[in-house]
Formats: structure tokens, sequence, C-alpha cells
């Protein structure tokens, strides 16, 4: 397993439109691979999600790292292969979102609270579910990448946007550590 080098802001991969996985291609050692070493690369730089093009592999992968706060789990580690993302409701919440591709910076983003997903985990097994809040922001994070979007493109106001330490400083909530 490896760490892999995450794409910046302005790197031409993370406006490409990725690829899709084929189903006998998720089995591969390639495949295999990248997805354990995209776990590995999201967690040593401390984020909640990484799609295969923040890494130069402009394929249609994501993982999602397990989150919990005060005991409660509020996503379990997930692999999303060919994600397709519908919204289930019309109810739209803004929310603070930072990016590993854009680092030191957050803003607020609206985003669907509630979605319908469809996708293959690592196995190949066809994935449907829905999901909402946390959970559905990473995966709008995530699938944006996919579809060669960031974060800044979502956000209707820049007035939120702040380098991490300002944010810190000025709008994080009290005893609430941001990843």
């Amino acid at each position: 397993m490896s760490i892999l080098k995450v794409a910046k802001l302005g790197n031409p991969v993370l406006r490409e439109v990725a690829r899709p996985i084929s189903a006998r291609q998720i089995q591969t050692a390639d495949i295999q691979r990248l997805i354990k070493d995209m776990f590995d690369t999201m967690r040593e730089y401390g984020g909640i999600g990484l799609a295969a093009p923040q890494v130069h592999v402009a394929v249609q992968i994501a993982v999602i790292e397990e989150l919990e706060l005060q005991g409660r789990q509020l996503m379990a580690p997930q692999v999303l292969i060919n994600p397709s993302v519908e919204k289930a409701s019309e109810e739209i919440h803004e929310d603070w979102e930072g990016c590993l591709s854009i680092p030191d910076f957050r803003g607020r983003v609206p985003r669907h609270r509630l979605i319908n997903v469809q996708a293959y985990d690592e196995s190949g097994k066809k994935l449907r579910f829905q999901a909402e809040g946390i959970q559905a922001r990473v995966i709008q994070h995530e699938t944006d990448h996919l579809g060669g979007k960031i974060f800044l493109d979502r956000m209707t106001d820049f007035q939120s946007l702040s380098y991490l330490q300002e944010f810190s400083r000025y709008w994080q909530p009290k005893g609430k550590k941001q990843r």
C-alpha cells in the first residue's frame, strides 16, 4: 500500500470527467490496489472522502472514511464505483466543506440533504441506498470530483471562503475539531 500524490487545484485531472470502470475491471489487482492506496492516502492527509481523480487517476472510484461523532457512527467506510446520485428531496442544506485538493481552505456549500445513490462496491456488488446529512454531503462532494467539479463550483456566496487558520479562529464552532 502507498500514499499517493494528491492533485491540487489547477491540475487538469481535477476538471476531467472520470471514466467508468467495467464490472470485470473491479476485481483486477490494479483497481483493488488503487482502492487500498486511496484509503491510505485519505487517512494520511486527514480526509473523510477521496475521489480517484484527486490521485491523478481519472476513473469513477470514490472512497469514504468512517465518521463518528460522540460515539455515534455517522458514516461507515465505503467504496463507490461508477456512482449515480439523485436528489431524494428538494431540501438543501448549506454547510462547511474542505478538500484535500484545495488544502487550507473552507467554504459553505449548499447540498441536497437527502439523496438516492446507486453504485458498485469494491467486490462488484450493486449498491442502492439513501444517504442523508454528512454522508450525503460527502458522497455529493466526491461524485462532483468524478464529474470534473470542485466544491468552489457549488458555492453560491464566496463571503464564507476562508483559509483554514481563519476558519478555525472565526467560524468554527467552539469545541469542534476540524478535519
